[in-house]
């Protein structure tokens, strides 16, 4: 069993090149989130192979917690939501478990069902960290993406569903007797695509021919009284991915669609999709969201989690900040900011790139059809002769480079466009012919990190060469903030073939000064009111923008980031729903003010 941590491991902090001031670098936290995900078995009969995390089923139980995740042959345990060490149990379903379910009742017993095949076993226990679980007898067929629920009066509830076609459901268990049915069963909610642009199938929310998206992962919340039934659209390997909720007074319903919806959604920024989740309550009373991010790059379900932190307002609106979420977050314990943007920036876009050697570099993107655009780069060089990629500081994780080996003769070199002082570094490997398609718990990630203020002084400042982890988007944090302009990864030995990446990423502060004030920007709702179209004026030096927008000045709880471009078109509103819209710029020093709020019809 492997333990993370979020702190320099093996890693010699070189005090010549610190910062001057000796700050405290606080506990922070990245998604996707760094843990060692399983190789999938699904498309292992076409030799794809790659890592997967979806659908997480995340449950407080005596003071900690516990992450159950789609066959992964096991879970995680943690005692702070950032660090989780893996589980395997004496006894689990033979193909894993499929967007489990599972339920603390009153600290006596852990709930937990999510059998690939449909049958309705649950399985319990009073020690999820023994690994040892009682099952009971099959009760049911046919039940996937199911939510077990249980209210404060024992009730029991199963909601289920997840299809294109068919709505969530729901039906009451005896929790103790077998949890057979008492033949209350009911259906509940369906999607309404010509209303909820959100819901529509697609990249972007656009198929040419399929119209119909999927509702799936329904999740349960109680707060306050209401009932919060939350559920995912419109696919999961499309970048809206989202949940969102409908609001209820009994468990039954019925069930009002909450207007701020999707409470859920990064459809911009690096990674993408925050969709087939489940809300999670901190003992110290935080709410947080973990759910599925789309990678899609070896298969459409490869796929990784996130957390997110999640809050109810004055009207009951249950929401979640996604805003930057794929930047370094305050971490959990963070008396005020948990969850929040640290205001780290991102240094290594597009900065220049040189490698050892390449055996391919490729860039991939999913197409509106649901199909990839695929682009082999062909081989290019500096005038010195020397190797350069491009995919490896693009912000996307679908792009990747491929060494010729995978040994310690190869090496990666980044060099800013601007220096800065650097906090955090984010390492997303990338699965080429793994030709792995089970856990296999003796993988390692073993490597050495290098900075440079001027690409020709080296100093080492992690060193993972001789690391038991496995870290597939492995995120090392800094003990005190470094200057430089370079950074260099070393390879030792990593899992696969050859050494593949797809984005090296490093965060801190620049050095110069933050974007101005965006200029210019207009809103503008189409015939079909579910889309909109965005432009504004370029600002000078910023990297990109970050549209943000929701149902009052007050209430702006969703976001859109968005690189390079100074024009931007969405299909994802509520038909009738009016909407306020502000923006604001941002590089690598900072982010800019936002804008005054527009208000659209």
């Amino acid at each position: 069993m492997k333990v993370f941590k979020n702190i320099l491991t093996s890693a010699t902090i070189l005090f010549g090149l610190m910062a001057n001031s000796q700050e405290t670098v606080p506990e922070t936290y990245i998604n996707p989130l760094d843990i060692d995900y399983t190789y999938m078995v699904y498309n292992s009969a076409n030799n794809i192979s790659y890592r997967s995390g979806a659908d997480p089923a995340v449950i407080e139980y005596r003071g900690e917690y516990f992450m159950f995740v789609t066959r992964s042959f096991g879970y995680w345990h943690s005692k702070d939501l950032i660090n989780w060490e893996f589980i395997k149990p004496e006894q689990w379903f033979f193909e894993g478990s499929n967007a489990p379910t599972a339920f603390n009742y009153k600290d006596s017993l852990v709930y937990f069902a999510g059998d690939p095949a449909g049958y309705g076993s649950i399985l319990y226990t009073d020690d999820p960290k023994s690994g040892k679980w009682t099952p009971t007898a099959s009760i049911s067929n046919n039940i996937q993406d199911s939510e077990l629920f249980i209210d404060d009066d024992g009730k029991t509830y199963l909601y289920w569903g997840s299809s294109n076609v068919h709505p969530i459901r729901v039906k009451m268990l005896d929790k103790d007797d077998r949890f057979l049915e008492t033949g209350v069963k009911k259906d509940l909610i369906n999607l309404v695509e010509e209303e909820h642009g959100w819901e529509r199938f697609g990249e972007n929310n656009y198929h040419p021919t399929l119209k119909e998206g999927y509702m799936e992962g329904a999740s349960m919340t109680k707060h306050d009284g209401k009932y919060y039934l939350q559920y995912a659209a419109p696919g999961t390997q499309f970048n809206v991915y989202a949940d969102a909720a409908y609001i209820g007074e009994t468990p039954l319903g019925p069930f009002k669609y909450m207007k701020n919806n999707p409470m859920s959604f990064k459809p911009g920024g690096f990674t993408n999709g925050a969709g087939h989740g489940i809300t999670v309550k901190q003992t110290n009373g935080q709410y947080w969201h973990f759910a599925t991010m789309a990678l899609a790059s070896n298969s459409h379900w490869e796929r990784r989690l996130c957390m997110f932190p999640t809050y109810f307002d004055d009207e009951g609106l249950m929401y979640t900040d996604t805003s930057y979420g794929d930047y370094p977050l305050f971490g959990p314990d963070h008396p005020t900011k948990a969850g929040k943007h640290t205001g780290w920036m991102l240094l290594s876009y597009k900065g220049n790139t040189r490698v050892s050697s390449s055996q391919m570099q490729i860039s991939k993107s999913t197409s509106t059809d649901g199909d990839y655009d695929i682009t082999e780069m062909p081989l290019e060089k500096n005038s010195a002769g020397e190797i350069i990629s491009k995919v490896l500081t693009d912000e996307s994780p679908k792009s990747f480079w491929v060494a010729e080996a995978n040994n310690d003769k190869h090496w990666v070199e980044i060099e800013f466009l601007a220096p800065g002082k650097i906090y955090a570094f984010q390492l997303n490997f990338h699965d080429q012919d793994s030709e792995i398609y089970t856990r296999i718990d003796s993988l390692r990630h073993r490597f050495t990190l290098e900075i440079s203020e001027d690409g020709k002084n080296w100093e080492t400042v992690v060193d993972r060469s001789d690391s038991y982890e496995d870290a597939p988007n492995a995120y090392i944090t800094l003990n005190q903030p470094v200057k430089g302009k370079y950074v260099r990864y070393n390879n030792v030995k990593v899992p696969g073939k050859n050494l593949a990446l797809s984005e090296i990423r490093v965060f801190g502060k620049g050095l110069g000064k933050k974007p101005a004030k965006v200029k210019g920007f207009t809103v503008t709702r189409q015939e079909d009111r579910r889309d909109a179209s965005f432009k504004w004026e370029p600002v000078k030096g910023a990297q990109g923008y970050n549209i943000r927008w929701g149902i009052a000045p007050d209430k702006l709880y969703q976001s859109w980031l968005i690189y390079d471009k100074n024009e931007h078109f969405m299909r994802n509103l509520d038909r009738d729903t009016e909407y306020y819209f502000s923006i604001e710029a941002f590089n690598e020093n900072g982010i800019s003010e936002s804008t005054e709020t527009i208000f659209v019809k």
